[in-house]
């Protein structure tokens, strides 16, 4: 029922000639507007003023409230015959309250215009506010005559404009949620612009659905609108917001299911969790938990429940508010496999089609396999592999169920094999500074070859190993060309900065045989180098870079006491035809006692050639490696030990020596790697002096006895990452290190030890010819096989071992910062010789860490560690304090070993 608010009627009347004109107001005000209740009450208002004395009343102007009102206004005459029409010419139309619409518009739009012709009574003046009205630019319309000469009418029309936003805000939230809400409000609130009705109701929807994916149920938002004091016609749009409370599952009630727990149903569910999990988020979306209820059936059809689905759901809320969700399962009968037959393959038999389908009569029914072991497997195990690495692009396999008989289902697979594909052009794009044949040298996926997918892949993980670009935004586009048997391949790529300064400080503690304190290390790492642009000016933008080649300059320094300097160079492609490598690098290290004349310095250089292997396979890689080093000592003891105990202290001793590398790796994210593997055999061999020169080493001197240093070396590492889920990766990893001797007169060398839990900060630098290896939550004291309690003096193992697994989770994978954290176990032992190495006595830790790599300063970060089998808790099983075993470790610049 429309509701008739108000009713004001005042009636006077004019004479003009023979005319009669109306110029007074009756103001009817109507909630819930509608254009036929308007129409009905001009009718009744002129049946009404006719009675009794023939008076006729002629409206002249209307309008339509801002509040869905409708608003008549009329001027009485004295007795006017309606039915007396006049056709007048508008001699003018005046405007007012136009304040911020434009005159001329506001003519146009209404129609009304000089020297029209109008009637009066008539539809003219009904259009024009009509035409008005829906501009939704005003809340009050008014069309009045000023005078009449003749025939000739003179017309005002009279607004009050909407006022105009000047801003919006926000009460009752956090301001973290307010960059997104102004994001969202975008389409509805313009500043400037209208505020109507239906733009406050948009806005309050787009918050309440902002909140309701959030959890928030009960949201209520209210719109409020302010006037602005030092705007004219402007308001403040306020949105009073009441998020209540967070509403969470209090229940999953789960029934009809006895293939599987409702435990299970309940973990396919990624997005929707019940509040009882221990830091779980527990929410409401409806879109996500149909989401959710799709993931069930999913796990269903991979279960052999293929005509699983829900037959009641259900969603209540208590008297205290909390929310429970019900859903009922109809599982059906669990489906087999049964015959699966090929049609349409000429080109492999059907034997090998079904032994890369590896799914075989009496397996349970399960489509996601099925799909995957058709289409694409991760592990490169499917049919569409087969052909598609041999160029069979355009290949497509249909899978028919043919036959449904009680739990059994009949397969055919309906191949079409198509054409084999050539590649065409290979496209790269989005280099900004890698010179386009670094990356196509890097390429398996060459003009006029056969297309093959595998390769496709392969040529995908070698750019992202080049380090140069963003590996999260690498695409490859393959259109196709069916009429020619063509496809062409692009490469879209995303330059990052590849290039490292290291500046940094560790703090190296004093000891009884040098001296210690703050040292600095200042280093620069250009990773992207152009060697041959060294002399075009126009190059350096800082530096001539594009090439691909490796620069490295490193100083290490704490003042005279300690110095150290590092330098390198790489060509990935030596002569630029063929993946041969060209490594130059030297050092010179240099540190003093307490006495600056007591120092030890070793300097080394070395040359080296590398290359990829096609057998057994191209992941394969080798190095070899030429150096020369020096030692000399001059008055500075206590760090290398003879078998006997006595110490070597002054000196000049040579090691020159071979070292081969072979490695294999399938990583192809270097920084934060989800997935693939790599292994590397080290070997590093010195001539065997001791059988060949014919010396009698039982009478020498330490100085001659290790002129030349004779050893063979042995180096083992193995990493392993696989997704386990989400973001979550695991890494396991295992490393072994030997020293061992040519002849027993000799034994093993002082030298070229392993020093097992080595500070990450001590392996930025080699003062004492060791390897640094990282073990976490120990002293490098708590091994007894490298560490002598009498002297207080690490003397270094012959052997180690080292086991680790690590749980990591990225943060952030951004180029620009890579950040994860992780949760570590480790087990590993250092052993005094070969004789004494057991694998199964093993020293374990566990703890957390947290890993952020820098573009330009390399790798930050910390461990915090517990050392399970340090000495004072197995000397002291009841007596030790959790507190006193853990140990926190700092990392600048680098990820130690």
């Amino acid at each position: 029922m429309m509701m008739l608010k108000s009713l004001k009627k005042t009636l006077t009347c004019e004479s003009t000639g023979n005319s009669y004109l109306c110029h007074s107001f009756v103001r009817y005000t109507l909630h819930y507007m509608n254009i036929r209740i308007y129409l009905l009450l001009v009718f009744l208002v002129t049946i009404t003023t006719s009675i009794g004395a023939q008076d006729t009343i002629q409206v002249i102007d209307s309008s339509i409230g801002a509040q869905d009102s409708l608003e008549v206004i009329i001027r009485p005459t004295e007795q006017v015959d309606y039915s007396d029409k006049k056709e007048y010419e508008i001699g003018e139309v005046k405007i007012s309250g136009a304040n911020f619409s434009d005159a001329n518009a506001i003519l146009i739009v209404s129609g009304l215009k000089k020297g029209k012709k109008i009637t009066i009574p008539g539809d003219d003046v009904k259009r024009a506010i009509q035409n008005l009205w829906r501009q939704k630019l005003f809340t009050d319309i008014q069309i009045v005559q000023e005078k009449v000469i003749g025939d000739v009418v003179f017309l005002q029309i009279i607004l009050q404009e909407r006022p105009r936003l000047s801003r919006h805000t926000y009460s009752g939230i956090k301001k973290l949620y307010e960059e997104d809400l102004n994001t969202l409000l975008k389409p509805f609130l313009l500043r400037g612009g209208i505020v109507t009705d239906a733009t406050k109701v948009n806005s309050i929807t787009a918050i309440k659905n902002f909140f309701v994916k959030k959890g928030y149920l009960d949201v209520e938002v209210e719109a409020i609108e302010k006037p602005e004091e030092k705007l004219k016609n402007a308001i403040l749009l306020e949105f009073a917001i009441d998020r209540k409370e967070r509403i969470k599952v209090e229940d999953m009630v789960i029934s009809g299911n006895e293939a599987a727990s409702a435990k299970k149903l309940r973990k396919q569910m990624k997005n929707t969790k019940m509040k009882r999990r221990f830091l779980a988020s527990s929410k409401y979306i409806q879109d996500d938990y149909k989401t959710d209820q799709k993931s069930i059936i999913d796990y269903y059809n991979t279960i052999g429940y293929r005509d699983a689905r829900i037959v009641d759901d259900t969603l209540w809320r208590d008297a205290e508010g909390k929310l429970y969700l019900g859903m009922t399962f109809n599982e059906g009968r669990r489906y087999y496999f049964r015959d699966i037959t090929w049609k349409g393959n000429s080109i492999y038999e059907d034997e090998i089609l079904k032994e890369r389908l590896g799914i075989n009569a009496g397996d349970v029914y399960n489509q996601e396999l099925l799909d995957q072991r058709l289409s694409f497997s991760l592990d490169g195990r499917d049919v569409s592999s087969l052909y598609m690495d041999n160029g069979y692009l355009f290949f497509r396999v249909d899978p028919i169920e043919v036959a449904i008989d009680n739990d059994s289902i009949d397969l055919e697979m309906r191949i079409f094999e198509g054409p084999q594909a050539n590649i065409d052009r290979v496209v790269v794009a989005g280099n900004d500074r890698t010179h386009e044949h670094v990356i196509r040298r890097e390429l398996r996926t060459k003009p006029g070859e056969k297309f093959s997918r595998q390769e496709l892949i392969r040529s995908q993980r070698q750019i992202i190993n080049l380090g140069y670009f963003n590996p999260e935004t690498i695409g490859m586009n393959t259109p196709v060309n069916p009429n020619r048997g063509t496809v062409d391949i692009e490469y879209q790529v995303e330059e990052k900065s590849s290039d490292q300064l290291e500046l940094s400080a560790g703090y190296q503690p004093s000891n009884s045989f040098y001296r210690g304190g703050l040292i600095g290390t200042l280093g620069v790492t250009f990773n992207n180098f152009s060697l041959r642009n060294l002399r075009n000016g126009k190059a350096w933008k800082p530096l001539p870079q594009g090439d691909g080649q490796k620069v490295s300059l490193r100083a290490q320094t704490n003042g005279q006491y300690y110095q150290s300097y590092n330098f390198s160079f790489t060509d990935p492609w030596l002569g630029g035809r063929k993946p041969n490598s060209f490594t130059l690098a030297g050092f010179y290290t240099k540190n003093s006692s307490f006495l600056i004349s007591q120092n030890l310095s070793i300097a080394q250089i070395s040359v080296g050639l590398g290359s990829r292997l096609n057998w057994p396979d191209d992941n394969f890689i080798t190095n070899s490696t030429i150096n020369l080093q020096t030692i000399s000592l001059n008055d500075f003891s206590n760090i290398f030990f003879l078998p006997n105990g006595s110490v070597i202290s002054n000196g000049r001793f040579n090691n020159f020596f071979f070292q081969q590398t072979f490695a294999r790796s399938t990583v192809a994210e270097p920084i934060f790697p989800k997935d693939g593997a790599s292994f590397s055999l080290t070997m590093q061999l010195t001539p065997p002096y001791s059988l060949i020169n014919g010396k009698d080493y039982s009478d020498l001197s330490p100085q001659e006895f290790y002129k030349f240093i004779e050893y063979h070396k042995w180096k083992f590492a193995a990493e392993w990452y696989h997704g386990v889920a989400g973001k979550l990766v695991l890494k396991a990893s295992a490393k072994l290190g030997m020293l061992g001797f040519y002849n027993k007169k000799v034994g093993e060398s002082p030298f070229e030890r392993f020093e097992f839990a080595a500070e990450p900060l001590a392996t930025q630098y080699t003062i004492t010819g060791r390897d640094q290896i990282y073990f976490r939550g120990y002293e490098n004291s708590d091994f007894p096989a490298q560490f002598q309690p009498q002297t207080q003096r690490v003397t270094g193992a012959a052997i180690y071992n080292k086991f680790s697994l690590e749980l990591r989770y990225p943060v952030s994978l951004n180029p620009s910062s890579t950040i994860y954290v992780l949760a570590f176990a480790d087990a590993g032992n250092a052993y005094a010789s070969f004789r004494d190495y057991d694998p199964f006595n093993l020293r374990r830790s566990a703890g957390l860490g947290l890993r952020v790599f820098l573009p330009m300063f390399g790798t930050l970060g910390f461990d915090y560690g517990f050392g399970f089998d340090k000495p004072e808790v197995l000397n002291n099983p009841d007596g030790y304090k959790w507190s006193e075993l853990g140990k926190f470790q700092v990392i600048l610049g680098f990820e130690p070993e």
